[in-house]
């Protein structure tokens, strides 16, 4: 009996051990995309004016999907040195113009 319940003692402490590692692991993966999420920011606050940054969190709240993807594409052009200038707010409605597509008008015929 009292083999029976000192190993599933042990089993019992052995479970909540690997609960802990477990739980430290995704704090630390949370904190892990907490600093790359800062580390976007750090780089489009860079290369962006304060009116384009405006205008794509204005977006972000609307699409962000779209947004999440204009972010990396801007991030890449800009790790490439193909950006002299910070992007302000008319080239990037010009980008978004390109990036973002159409929506098509839907009409419906009665017949």
């Amino acid at each position: 009996m009292d083999d029976e319940l000192e190993s599933l003692r042990k089993k019992r402490m052995q479970e909540l051990q690997q609960q802990q590692m477990l739980s430290g692991n995704l704090e630390d993966q949370e904190v892990q995309q907490q600093e790359r999420e800062s580390q976007r920011q750090m780089v489009l606050r860079a290369i962006l004016t304060n009116d384009a940054r405006e205008r794509l969190g204005r977006i972000k709240i609307a699409r962000p999907e779209i947004v999440e993807n204009i972010e990396n594409q801007l991030i890449m052009i800009a790790q490439s040195g193909r950006l002299k200038n910070k992007i302000n707010d008319a080239q990037l409605q010009d980008l978004l113009t390109k990036l973002i597509p159409k929506k098509r008008d839907i009409t419906i015929e009665r017949r």
